[in-house]
């Protein structure tokens, strides 16, 4: 009964509106911006690795990056990839990717408008996102008071990252896949919460909250300096071995690319009918796409504001880059090496392998090795990718909650102590249950949010232009510094 009503709740709130407003305001951001996200991609990526020198805020432009990231890179490149194109078919994969390019117009100013509104508070910490720019922007903008869609906003994200895609998600996924790799058979059983689980479950629950503490307890400074050196080093080796893979199997690449394009829009001439029509396809891309780039969720702007910078432009095109590198690039290449694998086509017949097991097949079959080596690859990046977007997300529910209880200190600490117990507790719920909850609370996130960037489109433009005008004239000086930590 609670699956149904998850169910529905989930299909009302993943309807034609939302998605409408999330294809519709990167379409009108591309549009005012002028396919920015495509001209300036290449300065984009040079601002990533280069800090602003003499800039204002509490971590480089990087670390505020790869707090980002370490929030978006996790199991939506994984397990949500799996799902999405198990569920949608091969089609969703594409508009995952075309999500992902509107998204990155989206990013870009999600990260713009942080920097703008942000304030800085008495004990010298940063604090911005869509709180601040719905609260402020949208006043300044329409003549109205509009803290009350801020304070929504906040609500949802505290939610999110307790109830969804900061924790159950990230740390049920670790446990499924380690799961798969040291008690495939369950025959280690333990009885909890009116269930059987594997005793690799509990331990896996215990070790990721505990270790999980020790570097939340520490804030955003300490979560930076582990996801700066955690982030790059996951991403880089986990690429590698999809492209060792992908190239394994470069002759399948254009039948794989074909099924897929073919599949966005008539997925019964790739499955025979399997997973329904385009709708479900589109559905399931957006859907997977915004939990794994988080564009238009408004999660990445929260960590923006922190970044070591006088520039709202130069911001907004490093963050932008998070979602070329988590949905254009990683998911991609999981996507490739799910079809070019032939993992797809089992999953696709046999309903008992779902989830991480998916890829874990892929990486099992997609090189001439055996199945647990692939297993032990994905279950290794999995952990890496899934505990630091714990730690990112609980940057992102703190600040929420610290906008919510205006700056309550009791309550926060309070709040961190009940998303520590909420990864504890995640392994024990279903993987249905799990990922339907994140993504009704990542569409209850994405609608405030989404309605202040329409509203605030204007003043992106206005300050992109004048940025550019400065740099093109000289008026502006990059000074740029190469020092990413």
């Amino acid at each position: 009964m609670i699956t149904q009503f998850l169910d529905t709740v989930d299909s009302i709130v993943w309807g034609v509106p939302l998605m409408v407003l999330i294809l519709g305001t990167g379409i009108l951001l591309t549009c005012r911006l002028k396919l920015l996200q495509f001209r300036k991609l290449g300065k984009a990526l040079k601002y990533m690795v280069h800090n602003e020198e003499g800039g204002t805020g509490e971590v480089t432009s990087f670390g505020a990056l790869a707090t980002a990231l370490s929030a978006t890179i996790g199991t939506g490149n994984i397990v949500g990839v799996a799902t999405a194109v198990v569920a949608g078919g091969p089609g969703a994969l594409f508009w995952m990717i075309i999500t992902a390019c509107l998204g990155m117009a989206t990013k870009y100013a999600e990260g713009l408008l942080a920097i703008k509104y942000r304030i800085q508070k008495e004990d010298g910490t940063f604090l911005g996102g869509p709180f601040y720019y719905i609260e402020k922007g949208m006043k300044e903008r329409t003549g109205h008071n509009w803290k009350w869609l801020g304070k929504l906003f906040a609500l949802f994200g505290a939610l999110a990252g307790a109830l969804g895609i900061g924790t159950i998600t990230q740390v049920n996924g670790i446990a499924n896949s380690a799961v798969s790799f040291f008690d495939p058979e369950m025959k280690h059983i333990v009885h909890l919460f009116g269930g059987e689980f594997s005793i690799v479950t509990v331990i896996t629950a215990i070790v990721v909250a505990g270790c999980a503490a020790l570097v939340i307890i520490g804030g955003i400074k300490r979560i930076a300096s582990v996801t700066t050196i955690i982030v790059p080093f996951m991403a880089v080796a986990y690429v590698i071995v999809c492209l060792c893979i992908i190239f394994y199997h470069i002759a399948d690449i254009p039948h794989a690319v074909g099924q897929i394009v073919v599949a966005a829009f008539n997925p019964a001439a790739v499955t025979g009918g399997v997973v329904g029509t385009m709708f479900i396809a589109l559905q399931k891309g957006v859907a997977r796409g915004i939990f794994s780039n988080e564009a238009g969720l408004g999660s990445a702007p929260i960590a923006a504001a922190a970044a070591q910078t006088n520039e709202c432009v130069r911001q907004g095109l490093v963050t932008m880059t998070g979602t070329f590198i988590d949905t254009i690039c990683i998911c991609t290449m999981t996507g490739l090496t799910l079809m070019v694998s032939g993992a797809y086509d089992v999953a696709v017949t046999d309903a008992s392998i779902d989830g991480a097991a998916v890829t874990q097949l892929a990486f099992g079959m997609g090189l001439p090795w055996s199945n647990s080596a692939g297993a032990f690859v994905v279950m290794a990046a999995l952990a890496f990718f899934a505990f630091t977007t714990i730690l990112g997300w609980d940057y992102y529910a703190e600040r929420c909650f610290d906008y919510l209880t205006n700056g309550s200190k009791g309550a926060i600490q309070f709040y961190r102590w009940v998303y520590i117990f909420a990864v504890l507790i995640g392994p024990f719920m279903t993987l249905s249950q799990v990922w339907t909850i994140a993504d009704i609370f990542n569409a209850l996130m994405a609608a405030p949010n989404l309605i202040a960037l329409v509203v605030l489109s204007g003043v992106v433009a206005a300050e992109t232009k004048d940025f550019f005008r400065r740099l093109d004239s000289g008026e502006y000086q990059e000074n740029l510094n190469f020092h990413v930590r």
